[in-house]
């Protein structure tokens, strides 16, 4: 931003455009990328305190824990240890294989749902993403014994790693065929049953830049019009990604998509939510794969070596490959596993989330009998709503703290205030 001789002038000083490559060689490659991922993990150990790494059963973290000097890592789980909720069994085993030390917590519902409020008041604003929770939780066990932590997040973004970056590989036979007759066989698709295969037609009648708008989308335009109480009047998600697609169109779908969660969904997600509760715990959180020498590096690899039919992340992958067991390297993407869909079946939490989705703050803005219907299918089986009803709920929760709590005070300022004090 710059003001000289009375005129304001604003420039954007940074666009992580995406240019791949035609092709290359994977082998030298998979050793550049060996090479840049262990200088930035070494730039970010620059410190006057000891750092500590989290670490999930994912092969981001586990990559960056096995380049990091330090020793203290930090997981969390959920249910049991066998459940695929829980990645505590995981880290434990690369811990032992690296010969470094774990930290874990296993986190029960109760524990959870009681600090949905707290986690609320310090997102400041509502977000529908339940991996934020559990993040607030590994970031309170890494702060008890360190202040700064290191995290994997950005990986997916530049290297390709997102189930979804599979998709215009998977359409690229079907979409051969002439749009308006894909567009007839959609028409006729959106009136079956919700069987296999369904999707797929449907999605297949649209361009990537009409289907893909991020991986935040939990409600169509129309099931939002149906939700709400209040006209909507802003832009749909199409409207609003379109000037970003438009800046990326001589791209590969597959770039595109990236394009598109690096400005939207890596802002306006994975980084909100981690910036901010590390900050609830006064830890500063550090992003090894986020750093513009790796970006500008990412951003030339040939599609092939980001996704193809076999894997996402792939030349990324063969590189983490050579430093961690080649079973995590290989572990299909999960995000942070947190076992919403089974707790909102249980009765306690059931009833609990009715009662908020049901009271008068809901009734205010929602149409409450389409929440109701979305819960009794939840726990009938009959769908997995456990999103959609997360997304209204965690609104409706930091809509109490904010607007209907006014002495609200979150779990751990006595906490904060003593760390603060001895900082």
């Amino acid at each position: 931003m710059i003001f000289k001789e009375g005129k304001l002038e604003i420039e954007r000083y940074f666009d992580p455009m995406m240019e791949p490559a035609e092709s290359g060689d994977l082998e030298k490659t998979v050793s550049e990328i060996e090479e840049v991922v262990h200088d930035t993990v070494d730039a970010h150990m620059i410190a006057d305190v000891e750092v500590g790494s989290l670490l999930s059963s994912g092969v981001d973290s586990s990559y960056v824990v096995s380049e990091f000097p330090g020793d203290k890592t930090f997981t969390v789980g959920f249910l049991d240890k066998e459940s695929k909720y829980n990645e505590i069994r995981y880290a434990e085993g690369l811990v032992k294989e690296l010969d470094k030390k774990n930290y874990s917590k296993n986190i029960d519902s109760e524990e959870y749902f009681a600090c949905i409020p707290t986690v609320m008041y310090y997102m400041d604003e509502p977000l529908a993403d339940p991996s934020c929770i559990a993040l607030y939780f590994v970031d309170q066990l890494a702060a008890e014994q360190i202040k700064v932590v290191l995290s994997g997040e950005g990986a997916d973004e530049f290297f390709g790693g997102y189930n979804i970056y599979h998709e215009p590989i998977s359409l690229e036979k079907y979409q051969k065929i002439p749009k308006c007759i894909r567009k007839g066989i959609a028409a006729i698709a959106k009136k079956m049953p919700d069987i296999k295969g369904r999707d797929f037609l449907i999605r297949g009648s649209k361009d990537v830049e009409e289907r893909f708008i991020g991986n935040a989308n939990m409600f169509s335009v129309e099931e939002r019009e149906k939700l709400l109480k209040t006209k909507l009047t802003h832009m749909s998600p199409q409207e609003i990604v379109a000037s970003t697609y438009k800046k990326a169109s001589h791209l590969h779908d597959i770039a595109k998509m990236q394009y598109i969660d690096t400005n939207f969904w890596l802002q306006g997600d994975i980084l909100l939510k981690a910036d901010k509760m590390s900050m609830a715990h006064c830890l500063e959180s550090r992003v090894p794969f986020l750093d513009v020498k790796v970006f500008d590096y990412a951003k030339k690899l040939p599609i092939d070596f980001r996704c193809n039919k076999d894997t996402t992340k792939r030349a990324f992958r063969i590189a983490a490959k050579r430093h961690i067991p080649e079973s995590t390297a290989n572990k299909k993407k999960l995000g942070f596993p947190v076992p919403i869909r089974v707790w909102l079946k249980e009765e306690k939490y059931y009833n609990m989330v009715m009662e908020t989705l049901t009271g008068a703050a809901a009734q205010k803005y929602f149409n409450t009998d389409i929440l109701v219907k979305l819960m009794k299918d939840h726990k009938a089986g009959k769908a997995d709503n456990s999103r959609k009803i997360w997304t209204v709920y965690v609104f409706l929760v930091w809509y109490n703290v904010y607007f209907e709590k006014n002495d609200f005070q979150p779990i751990n300022s006595e906490w904060i205030k003593n760390r603060i004090k001895t900082a």
